[in-house]
C-alpha cells in the first residue's frame, strides 16, 4: 500500500472525492481496504454499509477494531465469493498499481458492483518526469517506495487509463485529478499527481 497525501484532519486527500460520489446508505466493498479507514470514513459521513477485503493479518485486525467487517483474501484470485451486483460501489483505492492482473480485476469490480471507483498515482505527473530526467525512479507521497522495495508493478498515467477504459467498453462516469488534495483542471495528465475515477459497465 502507498502512503498518500493527507488533509489537515489526518484523512487521505482522496477520501472526500470518493465520498461525494457515494449515495447515503448504500452498500460498499473496499478492495485492499488496509486498516479500514476509508470504510470507517464513509460509514461516518455517508452512512454506508461496508465490507473490506485485504490480505494482511494486521489490517484485518485493525478493521475489526474499527467495527468494519473485512474478509481476508488475495485479490489476484478474483471475487468469486461475491455475486453479481452485490454492492452499489466497489472501491479500489491506490491499489491498482500493485495488482498483477489489472484487466481481470476491473472486470470483476464491475461485475460485483453497480459502479466502480478506482484511484491511482498518475505516473505522468511533472515531478515524476523530472525525477526520471534527473536519472532516478520517482519517489513521492503517492509513490513512497524505492525501486528495490516497491510493490508497484503496473504504474500508469491518466491518458493510459482513459485509453484502457475506452478499449474495453468501460464507461467513465466522472474523473477527478488532484495534487496535494486540490483538483487539477488544466493539463491534468501533467500537473495532477493522483487520479480518481467513477466507472460503470456500458448498458
Amino acid at each position: 500500500m502507498t502512503a498518500p497525501h493527507h488533509n489537515g484532519n489526518g484523512q487521505r486527500a482522496d477520501f472526500a472525492f470518493i465520498a461525494r460520489w457515494i449515495a447515503p446508505g448504500t452498500r460498499v466493498l473496499d478492495l485492499g481496504c488496509g486498516d479500514g479507514s476509508l470504510l470507517a470514513y464513509l460509514r461516518d459521513v455517508r452512512g454506508t454499509h461496508g465490507y473490506g477485503v485485504d490480505i494482511s493479518d494486521a489490517d484485518i485486525l485493525a478493521c475489526a477494531q474499527k467495527g468494519i467487517n473485512a474478509v481476508q483474501m488475495n485479490l489476484e484470485e478474483g471475487l468469486s465469493i461475491f455475486g453479481d451486483d452485490s454492492f452499489d460501489y466497489v472501491i479500489l483505492s491506490q491499489t491498482l498499481q500493485t495488482v498483477m492482473h489489472v484487466e481481470g480485476l476491473i472486470q470483476e469490480i464491475l461485475r460485483v458492483g453497480r459502479q466502480g471507483i478506482v484511484t491511482f498515482p498518475n505516473f505522468s505527473y511533472w515531478h515524476r518526469r523530472w525525477q526520471i530526467l534527473m536519472g532516478h525512479m520517482p519517489v513521492s507521497e503517492d509513490l513512497p517506495y524505492q525501486w528495490f522495495n516497491t510493490p508497484n508493478i503496473h504504474l500508469c498515467t491518466v491518458k493510459d487509463f482513459d485509453a484502457f477504459c475506452e478499449g474495453r467498453s468501460i464507461r467513465v462516469l466522472e474523473r477527478a485529478v488532484m495534487t496535494h488534495g486540490r483538483p487539477v483542471e488544466f493539463l491534468p495528465n501533467f500537473l495532477g499527481s493522483l487520479a480518481v475515477y467513477r466507472l460503470s459497465r456500458l448498458s
